[in-house]
């Protein structure tokens, strides 16, 4: 069975676990309607992407 030689230090695991985090959301608010949502995702209250009508928006 593989042992290691020497105990990994805690700023060598920190450094290997750095990506592993919660990142926190792009969350920005829409320029016609005023709602807040995620950058790069329609507006589901208007149906409006890039400008442009893509769906029907909800009742």
């Amino acid at each position: 069975m593989a042992v290691p030689k020497r105990k990994t230090t805690k700023s060598r695991a920190g450094k290997r676990r750095s990506h592993i985090g919660v990142k926190s959301k792009n969350i920005i608010e829409d320029k016609k309607s005023g709602e807040y949502r995620l950058s790069h995702h329609m507006d589901l209250k208007t149906g409006f992407y890039k400008g442009r009508q893509v769906i029907d928006p909800k009742d």
